[in-house]
């Protein structure tokens, strides 16, 4: 296998799917040479197979607004590769979805789930429908018309999707229990419920927690103390929010928090009362992170991402994909950062 060969010839195929052939390159390049290793992987044509999902679904969404409109949405599952067990991934409700975006994570979804060496593939759904604004029944309605386009499609022993970005416990809850009216069944179909409907314990923190363990172990492999370490978070969202408990609870202190429009920037470092404000700021208002800067007069740089305008030590990007480019690593650098986490799905450049 040439990697260069590959990427060429999907460049062709895909043309108009930056971020998937990202996320290809990003892997092949890696793996080149290992794979090389074994001629039979190249009599049956693995790493193709492995580039490309195993197919992809696309539909119209139609729902009404409360004022009675019928809007429409696209949506879309990619069910990329099954071939350790069932499809296994999130669903994106943010109106920059399409489906290289939806590819790229699919692709990416099927290595983080064969390396918790638990029967998984890789999957990834969505749409470019936007929670944002809309009112609880809005997005119950859209929710609700999403499942009755895809249920068929899902199921415990065949796909079993989950939340991502604008999809929480909300949104899962509205589209399991459409699901279950439409499947007739009441199984394990989807993750990230609600505990009181089959959820699991600290679900919703694992992903940032979980980045926060990674980035324990590289500190302590040069043995630095977390504590005292200004810490900068993008994002605002579940990773973000939970990246940021955990370390508040470890002493660190976290130096800014973001969302689409800006950031707003924590000379002093979060506090436990800010920490809860965000929560319920982002999880039952649904607002946006400039109200929090509002509420405690801190700064807030509107269209700006943290790592060019914060003094930190560490950098933890947890919004989205490409958030930090080089010019951004030079700023991080030059200010003397020391560690990257990553909690977002591909979000360096």
């Amino acid at each position: 296998m040439k990697a260069t060969e590959v990427l060429a010839d999907l460049k062709r195929r895909f043309p108009n799917e930056p971020e998937y052939i990202q996320a290809v390159e990003e892997v092949i390049t890696t793996i080149e040479d290992t794979y090389n290793e074994y001629p039979e992987f190249e009599c049956y044509n693995l790493i193709e197979r492995l580039c490309i999902p195993d197919r992809i679904f696309s539909f119209r969404v139609s729902w009404v607004d409360d004022k009675g409109q019928v809007r429409n949405n696209m949506g879309w599952r990619i069910q990329h590769n099954n071939a350790i067990g069932p499809y296994k991934g999130g669903i994106r409700f943010h109106s920059s979805v399409n489906q290289s975006i939806l590819k790229f994570l699919a692709f990416e979804q099927t290595f983080k789930n064969s390396l918790t060496t638990l029967a998984m593939g890789g999957a990834k759904g969505g749409s470019d429908f936007s929670p944002r604004g809309k009112s609880d029944m809005e997005v119950m309605r859209f929710c609700q018309a999403f499942i009755q386009e895809l249920w068929r499609q899902i199921g415990a022993d065949t796909d079993v999707p989950a939340g991502d970005i604008g999809v929480g416990g909300r949104e899962v809850g509205y589209m399991y229990g459409m699901y279950k009216k439409m499947a007739r069944e009441n199984t394990g179909t989807f993750t990230g419920k609600g505990r009181e409907f089959g959820g699991s314990l600290i679900r919703p923190e694992a992903t940032g927690y979980g980045n926060v363990y990674f980035l324990l172990n590289m500190l302590q492999t040069r043995g630095i103390d977390i504590a005292g370490k200004r810490v900068a978070i993008s994002g605002s969202g579940n990773v973000a929010t939970y990246t940021a408990e955990k370390l508040i609870s470890l002493g660190a202190k976290v130096v800014s928090l973001s969302d689409s429009d800006g950031t707003v920037v924590i000379p002093d470092g979060l506090t436990q009362e800010q920490m809860d404000y965000v929560f319920r700021l982002k999880n039952i208002y649904r607002g946006r992170i400039r109200e929090f800067a509002e509420e405690y007069g801190l700064p807030y740089h509107p269209g700006e991402r943290p790592w060019q305008i914060v003094d930190c030590d560490i950098a933890m990007p947890s919004a989205t994909q490409n958030e930090l480019d080089g010019d951004d690593a030079r700023a991080l650098l030059k200010q003397g950062v020391i560690a990257v986490s990553e909690g977002a799905n591909m979000p360096s450049t």
